[in-house]
């Protein structure tokens, strides 16, 4: 593999449609056929060393049949964000091609992907004298705080995010008071060049095959279900009861996630009904299922495929983009 051939697959999809399964049968088939590859984490969740239950990441059985890299990587405890991953997995996939062998990126952060390949958004390094009044800010009044702050320093930046995402309005913030840019029109201009369009990227050298893994609700939302009743019965609940005896609080940002938020409140419930806490973690998952079939269908270029039908097409596929 050449510089100018930096081939490079993406598995991409909503929760619970088959990503780990599908993307280890393609290695396979790749290895099959003399061709190397490696597959890459790239949902957020999965890069967390105590987190596994709750986040369906693969198993040691998976992970023995074909080489995964960015899974475990961290503990719930670090400070870990986009820029911190994109550091990881520039490093990993450069590596890889430099080495012949192909990335298969893997996972249903969509956000996570677009940084990647797009670039984020450019900001300088935050002050901790800047991330602490923040910090007093979210401690006296809590997301409110934040929310109107954001309004009085960039307006349409607020108008855009969503009044529950802490996290995006806290990054604006802090560019925002670093800076003295408003994030919004830093944002105006990465949208101009079409934020969802995953071939023109970053790094010019990268041929892309974009597998996007859909199925409809109908056949979904029991495989979501059938996951969420399989994580409680697998021990969820244990593994959380395990944190929080080892003095994590439950309030740390991973454990924020969906599965771990559920059980943390349904622990300090007076009556636990397990099949309270399985519908809980179900609604949400579909919840979250919709939101990243919003926006996978902005992305672009892509070849939609389903996780049930199409295995054997998209395994020629992926071995006609590796091999052409």
């Amino acid at each position: 593999m050449t510089a100018s051939t930096k081939k490079t697959i993406i598995v991409s999809g909503p929760t619970g449609c088959g990503k780990t399964s599908t993307s280890i049968e393609i290695g396979k088939k790749l290895k099959a056929n003399g061709i190397e590859s490696v597959i890459v984490n790239f949902d957020s969740l999965c890069f967390y060393k105590e987190l596994n239950i709750g986040t369906a990441k693969p198993t040691k059985e998976e992970r023995a049949q074909h080489p995964h890299s960015l899974i475990d990587i961290v503990s719930i405890q670090d400070d870990f964000n986009s820029s911190h991953f994109i550091n990881l997995a520039e490093q990993e996939i450069e590596k890889l091609h430099s080495n012949g062998i192909i990335p298969i990126l893997v996972g249903g952060s969509a956000f996570y992907l677009r940084a990647l390949v797009k670039g984020m958004y450019e900001t300088e390094a935050t002050p901790d004298s800047i991330k602490k009044e923040i910090e007093e800010i979210a401690k006296k009044d809590r997301l409110p705080g934040l929310v109107k702050k954001l309004e009085e320093l960039d307006p349409q930046a607020m108008e855009a995010l969503h009044p529950n995402d802490e996290y995006r309005i806290t990054r604006a913030l802090e560019h925002c008071m670093t800076t003295g840019q408003k994030w919004s029109e830093q944002k105006k201009l990465k949208d101009e060049i079409d934020p969802y369009d995953l071939e023109n990227n970053i790094d010019k050298d990268w041929e892309i095959f974009h597998i996007y893994l859909n199925l409809s609700k109908e056949e979904h939302y029991p495989l979501i279900e059938n996951r969420a009743r399989k994580m409680v019965e697998s021990g969820l609940v244990e593994e959380v009861q395990k944190l929080l005896k080892q003095g994590y609080t439950g309030e740390e940002k991973a454990m924020g996630s969906i599965g771990y938020k559920e059980v943390v409140a349904w622990l300090g419930e007076e009556t636990q009904n397990k099949e309270s806490l399985i519908d809980q973690i179900f609604i949400h998952t579909r919840q979250l299922a919709k939101s990243q079939r919003t926006f996978f269908n902005k992305i672009h270029p892509k070849i939609e495929f389903h996780p049930l039908h199409d295995q054997e097409k998209v395994q020629s596929e992926a071995l006609k983009f590796a091999t052409h």
